[in-house]
């Protein structure tokens, strides 16, 4: 029906197709939990027919499979204007990789750290940084996981930002969180995660909240915590990880966008079992250490059920897969690193 729609209005689909991929570059429609109702608002005549309807959020639905690319530079769309983006903790693993990207994009990202006079902790910097700042993505990570220290970071950390940005006058404030963190609440470091969370769903600023599941990157780090002698052992649970090159493209997306005032679940092209996905990594890498899958063991002291740790069946997934980011010059650094 969808083809019998545009055969008989070619000219309406275009301009159906036009609006759609300028308001997803927009970011208007990108991630958005409301998009059905946003679309209907827009279409007026033929375009408001059930079909067109249809038409718009297939559309919707295929742009936002390849979401977390920045293919077409925003600087030449007619309408795109630069803005100042503040990434805080922008030289490490996430801020490292989304800052070029923003700045590829016409942006004035600023790479914002304490290695660059900026602490969210302190407030130090935060007020010079904030100049003219249109939207602040929070990309940091706590120091320290220990219970009262991570919570302390997250909150601190937090408040210091919105009360800045407040001031400033800044107009979207962007977190990276950790899918499945109301599932984890036995560690601390995730209830510190929800603590955020919930500060910046207080507030009064717009926001756009994206969790995202484990790494690539993060894969050494894993087998490392769970050896025991020669054998890593960790549960079989379902895991879905992505590239952080992945998740620095989906941040910058929402980033340039309108903000969300909701939680957008981002995550990899495919699941596995923890032990598998382990496995397979140490595999490539060469490591003699040999994989157990043990029901018993913990994921950072968390005992896991089977899907704890996957996103919902509407998460935005990344274009990596393992097997290929295995082969990339971050897999071997990142084994280098742990």
């Amino acid at each position: 029906m969808i083809a019998a729609f545009i055969s008989q209005n070619t000219d309406a689909a275009f301009r159906l197709f036009v609006l759609t991929v300028s308001a997803n570059a927009r970011g208007e429609l990108a991630f958005c939990p409301a998009k059905h109702d946003l679309v209907r608002r827009r279409p007026l005549g033929v375009l408001s027919h059930p079909l067109a309807v249809s038409f718009i959020i297939q559309t919707m639905d295929v742009l936002a499979s390849t979401a977390g690319s920045f293919d077409m530079p925003m600087s030449k769309m007619k309408g795109w204007q630069s803005m100042k983006i503040v990434v805080i903790g922008g030289s490490g693993l996430i801020g490292s990789k989304l800052v070029p990207k923003l700045r590829e994009q016409g942006h004035e990202a600023v790479a914002a750290s304490p290695k660059s006079g900026v602490n969210s902790l302190t407030g130090e910097g935060l007020a010079e940084a904030m100049k003219g700042a249109s939207v602040v993505v929070d990309v940091s990570n706590a120091p320290s996981w220990e219970d009262a220290a991570v919570m302390n970071f997250f909150e601190t950390s937090t408040r210091n930002l919105l009360s800045y940005e407040a001031a400033a006058g800044v107009g979207h404030h962007v977190a990276l969180s950790v899918v499945g963190s109301e599932r984890m609440l036995d560690s601390g470091y995730f209830r510190a995660k929800i603590a955020q969370e919930n500060l910046i769903k207080r507030s009064r600023l717009p926001y756009s909240i994206i969790r995202a599941t484990q790494f690539f990157e993060f894969v050494k780090g894993i087998a490392d915590f769970s050896t025991d002698g020669n054998k890593v052992r960790v549960p079989s649970a379902l895991i879905q990880p992505m590239a952080a090159d992945d998740v620095a493209s989906a941040v910058g997306r929402i980033a340039i966008g309108s903000p969300v005032n909701g939680t957008v679940e981002v995550g990899g092209t495919e699941k596995f079992p923890l032990d598998e996905l382990v496995r397979q990594g140490l595999a490539a890498w060469k490591d003699p250490r040999v994989v157990v899958a043990d029901p018993h063991a913990r994921y950072y002291g968390i005992q896991l059920s089977e899907r704890m740790l996957l996103p919902g069946d509407d998460a935005r997934l990344g274009e990596t897969r393992f097997e290929t980011w295995l082969a990339q010059p971050a897999a071997k650094a990142a084994a280098a690193t742990h």
